[in-house]
């Protein structure tokens, strides 16, 4: 099962002649600490590695160097501003010296391709092998980028993408490979017209404004909860003995619940795949969680997506963070209720949070650090990804993934990443709309 390095390339591009150093927003500033958001995408793939060196790996590494001229601030680094300015004292710096690269490494792999690309309980460090690790910071600054292609010779293809929370969330992420995987469609003489190119990423952070000094004060409240300086980034790789599962709610379970919800009275409140989805999950993570009935309250955590309600709105393809948590409290009885009752509790309870950002999605964000941090004694269950983003339309060229796997979430005890179904034809029972559940 081991995984073998084969080659490493260094890919570089030039950033635009107006490009070079931008400011961190206070959307970006939490993340300075973190590490990096990592995916690994699988696609069946019948050849052995030198076929991939002959015919595949050129393409991908020329539409690599092509994406990131567009996305050229994941060339280069985050640091600390040599003038204290902007981003609480941090900026992204790429001046298209020999320093701004990111690494592809070209790797073969002797697992069991159908075991990973399954749905089954699988220990995470077999995935771990498939995406590269960003080097650990030097001096405060840290490398944003880093990708894996590994050939499981005869049966498949894995690529993964290790990008920091830092330079960009979700959204962005997704916007950036899907970028990549459309020249290379391209670069490979596959049809582009399958999957249209996403439009180029927007980079002007001057549309995020902060006139409360926001990314000062939370980096001020980071350090002093570090007493002694910034904590350091989390340990490479995880656990021991961490397993993770998939698990699909069709579209037809979604319809129930939200039938369950309307029925129960709280229709009023905003129904979606992922409120019904999220419900079902925390709702099953707190039965199974033999701590849970000790708790008189349960919390769940998750980020939402703020471009289109900040006024006046971002552009959708922003290339940055721009998340704001969203807090979900119930009584720990009402969620672990007998039947369908807690699965309609924390619906309502999950849509009338959302529908209270409309209030204002920035209220009390110079507290939202702070809160964070209180609830994680707490154990609250945290959501990763969204059914918005379509992690299953990234083609380069070999088709749909058969699996796409949110490892970053093994940092946080009690997780779940969520992800629009692969299927979404109707095959096999699953309609369109169905979610993909991921647990640790």
């Amino acid at each position: 099962m081991a995984t073998k390095v084969v080659d490493k390339l260094t890919v570089a591009a030039s950033p635009p002649a107006d490009g070079g150093v931008l400011p961190l927003t206070f959307f970006d500033v939490p993340w300075i600490f973190t590490g990096p958001v990592e995916r690994v995408f699988l696609y069946t793939y019948p050849h052995a590695v030198e076929h991939l060196a002959a015919h595949l790996l050129p393409s991908l590494a020329s539409s690599l160097s092509a994406a990131l001229h567009r996305f050229y601030p994941l060339l280069g680094r985050v640091r600390p501003c040599s003038s204290g300015g902007g981003g609480g004292g941090y900026e992204f710096c790429s001046t298209g010296g020999d320093a701004d690269r990111v690494e592809l490494t070209v790797a073969e792999s002797g697992d069991d391709f159908e075991e990973l690309a399954g749905g089954g309980p699988m220990d995470v460090g077999r995935l771990y092998s498939l995406v590269p690790r960003l080097p650990r910071p030097e001096e405060g600054s840290s490398e944003l980028a880093a990708v894996q292609v590994t050939v499981f010779p005869g049966k498949g293809l894995a690529v993964g993408v290790s990008i920091h929370h830092v330079a960009c969330d979700d959204s962005s992420f997704m916007h950036f490979v899907k970028t990549w995987a459309a020249n290379c469609r391209v670069a490979s003489g596959g049809d582009v017209d399958a999957v249209p190119p996403p439009p180029p990423p927007f980079l002007d952070r001057g549309v995020v404004a902060d006139p409360d000094g926001l990314a000062a004060k939370t980096l001020v409240q980071m350090r002093q909860l570090a007493n002694s300086g910034p904590p350091p980034p989390p340990p490479s790789g995880p656990p021991p003995k961490l397993f993770m599962a998939s698990f699909t709610l069709t579209r037809d379970s979604i319809d129930k619940l939200k039938q369950r919800v309307t029925a129960s009275g709280g229709g009023g409140v905003l129904s979606s795949a992922f409120t019904e989805a999220s419900a079902n999950a925390w709702t099953c993570l707190a039965r199974v969680d033999a701590t849970s009935a000790a708790r008189e309250r349960a919390h769940l955590l998750f980020s939402v997506e703020c471009r289109r309600r900040l006024t006046p709105p971002v552009p959708q393809e922003y290339l940055g963070n721009c998340l704001r948590p969203c807090f979900v409290e119930v009584d720990t009885a009402g969620l672990l209720g007998s039947g369908a009752d807690g699965v309609v509790t924390a619906a309502v309870a999950i849509g009338a949070a959302i529908r209270g950002l409309d209030d204002g999605v920035l209220d009390g964000a110079d507290g939202w650090f702070q809160k964070i941090v209180s609830l994680m004694p707490h154990r609250p269950m945290s959501i990763g990804g969204s059914p918005l983003y379509a992690v299953y339309d990234t083609d380069f060229g070999l088709g749909q993934p058969t699996k796409v796997e949110l490892l970053s979430i093994d940092k946080t005890p009690g997780t779940v990443s969520m992800a629009r179904h692969r299927d979404r034809r109707g095959a096999a029972g699953v309609r369109h709309g169905a979610v993909q559940l991921m647990l640790r």
